[in-house]
């Protein structure tokens, strides 16, 4: 296969991915259009006026999503036909050239990584302004000031660059020096760096972007430990982080390796902190919602996702090692005199490999429902049924989810089960 046949197949390849999400898209779209009327199995839990709220906020986000995914569109085949890649790995030399440095591929990759995601930036900017400040601001969401979102942007990306450019240059470096059996070396430095950057960021990244405090002394905090003790969970700490300077939306999770577990709560979750009104949860409700996540624990969900990404991740780093070398991969992307080792690894990994990632994506959304279903049931074991009936429906109204979907469009998209299969299994007797 010529470079302008592997060119030609990543187009097509790429337009066909493009035109399925699409045709989910309208499919869902659809049933936001044509569902007005709140179904039978929560008309005694949101009111109506919840309900025309959410139809109106799924509305506008399809809209937006539609459009975002026809730009993402625009702009890759743009990045395709133009070899864009090419010509920025060439501005990296330029750069660098001024400072009198002519060689050396670290080098050029780092300031490389350095002007992708700069211009992702700049390319992502105006959605991410009008998502922000029109769509969420629009329905309520939105709690960030111009000043708090620009400082959020840039620690982003300065974050990303720190974590970013060691690691591509660890990742050249490995290439070149491992020889034939460099995937190897690759893979247990990525397994590595993933179960380092696990342990630091939620106790030295996370903290950059949101104030994390200890849990006050009361009545939560008691019943957490209880909760967590009657089921040998090893319980370290207990957080609360303060998400309402950022969206209303509410969440809650725990992390950690061994002995030395954490819960986070975000400040929306709870009634007493929420400064929404009727927005937020009870203590009863809390404790059924952590009863699910404390499920995931009990079933090792966690290592186990963490085993299946290791072994897809040794897979296509036994094929990078196969498939790297072929200059017809950097020709089709305009390199005809070099072949970078950062630019092979977007090429295989995110081009040539497409098709299979969109695959083990849905393996990995499939497998996730079905994690889902096992943590509910094990609220269930521990008596917290009803209160996780309460506590989906209360967190489906709180941020105006909409109830009904397009089956093929969830089956695709939902990692999670949508709400209304959610409340009938609960329901169930075992």
């Amino acid at each position: 296969m010529n470079e302008s046949d592997i060119f030609g197949s990543i187009l097509i390849i790429s337009w066909i991915e493009f035109l399925w999400e699409l045709y989910l898209s309208v499919r869902q779209h659809k049933v936001y259009t044509k569902t007005t009327t709140l179904p039978i199995a929560l008309q005694n839990a949101i009111s109506e006026e919840t309900f025309l709220k959410s139809r109106v906020y799924a509305l506008d986000k399809s809209n937006y999503s539609i459009f975002k995914s026809i730009y993402a569109m625009i702009i890759g085949t743009a990045t395709l036909w133009f070899f864009v890649i090419f010509h920025i790995w060439q501005q990296s030399k330029a750069l660098l050239a001024l400072v009198n440095i002519t060689e050396g591929e670290m080098k050029i990759s780092a300031v490389f990584i350095i002007l992708m995601f700069t211009l992702n930036v700049i390319i992502s900017l105006p959605l991410s302004v009008y998502e922000t400040f029109v769509l969420e601001e629009k329905h309520g969401f939105n709690k960030q000031t111009a000043w708090f979102f620009i400082k959020d942007k840039i620690k982003s990306f300065i974050v990303s660059t720190i974590i970013m450019v060691p690691l591509v240059c660890g990742i050249i470096y490995i290439v070149k020096a491992g020889g034939d059996f460099f995937f190897i070396y690759l893979w247990l430095f990525s397994m590595v760096t993933l179960l380092f950057l696990m342990t630091v960021y939620p106790d030295y990244i996370a903290p950059l972007f949101d104030k994390y405090t200890p849990l006050p002394e009361g009545e939560l905090k008691t019943k957490i430990e209880e909760l967590a003790a009657s089921v040998n969970f090893p319980l370290y700490k207990l957080y609360l982080v303060e998400g309402s300077k950022r969206s209303v939306h509410s969440n809650a999770y725990f992390y950690g390796f061994f002995k030395n577990k954490r819960i986070v709560l975000f400040d929306t979750l709870l009634k007493s902190h929420s400064n929404e009104g009727e927005k937020g949860c009870d203590t009863e409700e809390i404790l059924a919602i952590l009863a699910h996540e404390l499920g995931h624990w009990k079933f090792n969900h966690v290592t186990k996702n963490i085993v299946i990404m290791q072994i897809n991740l040794f897979l296509q780093f036994f094929a990078f090692g196969l498939l790297f070398k072929y200059p017809q991969l950097y020709r089709a992307f305009g390199f005809m005199d070099e072949q970078p080792i950062i630019i092979g690894i977007v090429i295989v990994m995110l081009f040539v490999f497409s098709p299979y990632n969109s695959i083990m994506s849905l393996f990995l959304t499939i497998l996730s429902r079905k994690y889902e279903f096992q943590a509910d049931g094990f609220a269930k074991t521990l008596g917290k049924s009803e209160s996780l009936r309460k506590a989906l429906i209360k967190l489906n109204q709180d941020n105006l989810s909409f109830p009904v979907y397009d089956w093929l469009f969830s089956a695709w998209h939902h990692s999670h089960p949508p709400l209304l299969q959610r409340l009938e299994y609960l329901k169930k007797e075992d």
